[in-house]
């Protein structure tokens, strides 16, 4: 059986209910009280994850996290048409390298969100700049990759475990004061995301029934 450690308005957290709704697979949630509890920092959370990190997943005995490494794990394990996280060495490559950049996005858009929203001590100047030095990169590599009929971040034509590590700080990012108005090709990706057949809205980005971006 599944369990998520799960904190309803984390990115992170969202990026694995998104993929387990998208697979369809049962879980249970155990709340934490990220905010203004910090219960990620107690000692029966540590426990789980030494790092005091968010989310943390168990699936019978196994006890694993950072939500890189436990989407890489679910798509392995439980996606049986193998599209998620294909099993290419050099697909495996890129999928990696966006798991990376999703860590970047973490670290500036996220960041500038948690000091805004969540009274965390973080230079808001400096977070919003470096995301949106990551969104024009990838605005950038989004356009050139329509213009060869690539819809996604990797080179499948269809998305992987990269796109759903990438969504969430994207969308959030407002929430850190900083606008993807000027990014149209990243605009278009999220849309695509937000079709994709089992696509769960989470509290946070955007109501339901609010209209998807357009370029």
């Amino acid at each position: 059986m599944i369990t998520l450690y799960d904190f309803e308005l984390s990115g992170n957290c969202y990026k694995l209910r998104l993929l387990m709704s998208i697979l369809r697979l049962r879980y249970d949630i155990i709340p934490v009280d990220f905010f203004p509890g910090r219960q990620h920092k107690s000692d029966w959370f540590l426990k789980l994850n030494p790092f005091g990190q968010l989310p943390v997943l168990k699936d019978d005995d196994l006890v694993l996290s950072d939500s890189g490494a436990i989407l890489a794990y679910l798509a392995k394990k439980y996606d049986e048409t193998g599209q998620w996280f294909p099993n290419d060495p050099a697909i495996t490559a890129e999928i990696l390298r966006w798991h990376a950049i999703a860590d970047d996005i973490t670290s500036t858009a996220s960041a500038a969100r948690l000091a805004l929203g969540f009274d965390y001590d973080f230079d808001v100047p400096k977070a919003q700049a470096g995301a949106h030095r990551i969104f024009r990169l990838m605005d950038e590599h989004l356009w050139f990759g329509e213009r060869e009929g690539r819809d996604w971040l990797c080179t499948p034509p269809h998305p992987t475990t990269a796109d759903i590590a990438c969504f969430p700080y994207v969308m959030l990012s407002e929430e850190g004061g900083i606008g993807r108005q000027d990014y149209p090709a990243l605009r278009r990706w999220s849309d695509r995301v937000r079709r994709i057949p089992g696509f769960t809205i989470m509290s946070g980005i955007f109501p339901a029934g609010r209209a998807l971006e357009q370029a």
